[in-house]
């Protein structure tokens, strides 16, 4: 019964890439099947993208030839960042068509502010609809010198959250490593976290965390159900960023496990800011020790 019922999910699931990691477990939150057994089985349906800035050399020369690489490699979806907003709904529609000829999706993408203005969250909903995204990503919010302007982005968050979700969509922050530095005794990322609605996705940017000397595993657990993304990009002390996926210091198997297990992951996305070798064969790499990782 256990097994058959492991089955139905598992298959489920490959029909629905949409079907979120959290249901999996909630449906099985009376059933005697193992644990472990449960989440290994839901980890392994959580799809692996790739944040496109990892790319954006070959993106900028050719962006259909690089996304049909990019799934060629064995991405399962992909982030497009701000220049998106440029395009037209024509554009966005094309893009669309490529995502689905190549099987793959995009469930988020990162924005300028400017996306979460009365004048500007219309067209960014627009454009994500059409690309079937889940979130709208505020990618930073800038120079924030105070704490009470560091409240001010988690009220426009919220506001264009609640438009957002009357669209079917929502708002999420990615940190930088600004938001880890104390302002007035506080961190901004803690504000943020206090001050802004639950369904607003705080997308933790691993490397940045790390950066500024602090713990990826205890920030997932200290805020359960709102990492829903995280981009994996690993830090070391020589190297900094320009480090692949496995040469740094993130503790990737706890960080997984917190994810996995309270965090609320629903997909995970490679990012990179260089290395020693090509833009598309730094992600190829990252892509090959990830899948060694999680074997």
């Amino acid at each position: 019964m256990e097994f058959r019922l492991l089955w139905y999910c598992v298959a489920t699931m490959k029909k629905n890439s949409a079907f979120s990691r959290r249901s999996f477990l909630a449906s099985f939150a009376a059933a005697p099947l193992g644990a472990a057994a449960v989440a290994a089985a839901a980890a392994k349906h959580i799809p692996i993208g790739l944040e496109l800035y990892s790319v954006r050399n070959d993106l900028a020369k050719d962006l259909a030839g690089t996304v049909r690489q990019v799934a060629k490699l064995g991405y399962q979806c992909v982030e497009f960042y701000s220049p998106y907003y440029d395009w037209t709904p024509s554009d966005a529609r094309n893009v669309r068509r490529e995502m689905d000829g190549l099987g793959i999706r995009c469930y988020s993408t990162h924005n300028d502010p400017k996306s979460f203005t009365p004048e500007g969250i219309g067209k960014a909903m627009e454009l994500n609809n059409i690309l079937g995204t889940h979130y709208i990503v505020m990618a930073s919010a800038g120079e924030i010198a105070t704490i009470d302007g560091w409240k001010r982005v988690a009220e426009a968050l919220n506001k264009a959250n609640q438009t957002m979700a009357a669209h079917g969509l929502h708002a999420g922050y990615h940190n930088h490593d600004l938001e880890w530095k104390p302002v007035g005794g506080q961190k901004p990322i803690e504000v943020l976290a206090a001050n802004t609605d639950k369904s607003i996705m705080l997308q933790l940017d691993v490397g940045t965390c790390l950066e500024a000397g602090n713990d990826p595993v205890a920030w997932i657990r200290k805020n359960p159900g709102r990492i829903r993304s995280l981009h994996l990009k690993n830090w070391s002390p020589k190297g900094g960023y320009k480090v692949l996926f496995s040469e740094g210091v993130a503790p990737w198997n706890k960080i997984f496990a917190a994810a996995e297990s309270v965090g609320g992951v629903e997909y995970y996305l490679i990012e990179q800011e260089g290395s020693r070798y090509s833009e598309m064969k730094t992600v190829e790499l990252c892509l090959q020790e990830y899948r060694k990782l999680r074997a």
